[in-house]
């Protein structure tokens, strides 16, 4: 394993899937028996997402791996998709824990978590869901291009796009409204490591063709319809009420999560003040609410 000596408590690792290894992060506790969870994260992100909730979680051993066609797991083939994913994770959890996990997804992350649960069910505890896992609101009869368009906007968009340097990539994202008032040394770091390429043509490290594909099951994926009419274990889904952008109203719209817990008796819906999509897991305050979520997840026996 590969530790970073500026922390020492993150460490990395690769991890044998389908085509060949997935790149995955550790912090806490050497031990793999102490008490566990499994982070995954969002559909253009990384398992840097994760640094502000291994902060808040010293005690507990966190494994968060870049999915396939993200991060240093980007060359990782196709196909992509919520059950290719959830493969994956099963062999992370195979090689890295001695029994089953709380497993907090995050966006993208909390679908490929639902799938988990249920194709895996022998390597999920309880889910955790932050902003995501239920189907996307979007409207019916929408194409997978417009699904991407309407759902990520501006962060599908820079897949595509280019940077001469790190710092105007580091200007892009201070001026994104979800950041504009939450900058961090972390969250700079998770804009660093996004990079691949070399100066004057740097790109995003995910996989405009994951993202697609990807963001094309979160509305109507048979494996995640199947998964949910399926779920068979403790699930929390925590909801941001502000969106991608910042926005009022959030990804999900007020009361529609509710509904959703009304049909799931498994399912149970708590919103966290006072942050958006991004920040309810890369900010101080969103990091700390799902923190405690997942100590009261671990309490649970």
């Amino acid at each position: 394993m590969n530790q970073a000596a500026s922390n020492p408590g993150y460490r990395t690792t690769e991890v044998e899937v389908r085509g060949g290894t997935l790149h995955t992060a550790l912090w806490g506790p050497e031990d793999p028996a102490a008490p566990t969870i499994l982070a995954v994260h969002g559909v253009t992100a990384s398992h840097k997402a994760w640094p502000e909730l291994a902060a808040a979680l010293p005690d507990i051993r966190i494994i968060a791996p870049d999915l396939r066609g993200r991060g240093r797991s980007n060359a990782l083939p196709a196909p992509y998709g919520m059950p290719s994913h959830a493969e994956d994770l099963a062999a992370v959890l195979a090689a890295l824990s001695t029994g089953p996990v709380v497993v907090v997804g995050h966006s993208m992350g909390a679908f490929a978590a639902v799938v988990l649960a249920n194709l895996f069910p022998e390597r999920v505890r309880s889910l955790v869901l932050v902003d995501g896992g239920l189907p996307l609101q979007v409207p019916a009869g929408f194409s997978d291009e417009q699904i991407v368009a309407a759902v990520l906007g501006p962060a599908a968009e820079r897949l595509n796009a280019t940077f001469p340097s790190r710092e105007v990539y580091r200007s892009f994202w201070k001026q994104h409204p979800a950041f504009s008032a939450d900058w961090s040394p972390l969250v700079e770091e998770y804009v660093d490591y996004d990079l691949t390429g070399e100066e004057p043509v740097l790109r995003p490290a995910t996989r405009y063709q994951a993202m697609a594909d990807d963001t094309a099951e979160l509305h109507r994926g048979a494996s995640l319809l199947k998964a949910l009419e399926e779920l068979a274990v403790e699930t929390l889904v925590l909801r941001a009420p502000r969106g991608l952008l910042n926005e009022p109203g959030g990804l999900y719209a007020p009361g529609y999560l509710n509904t959703w817990a009304e049909k799931l008796p498994a399912l149970t819906v708590r919103e966290i003040p006072d942050v958006n999509h991004y920040t309810i897991v890369m900010g101080g305050t969103g990091a700390a609410a799902v923190a405690d979520s997942v100590r009261e997840a671990l309490a649970v026996t």
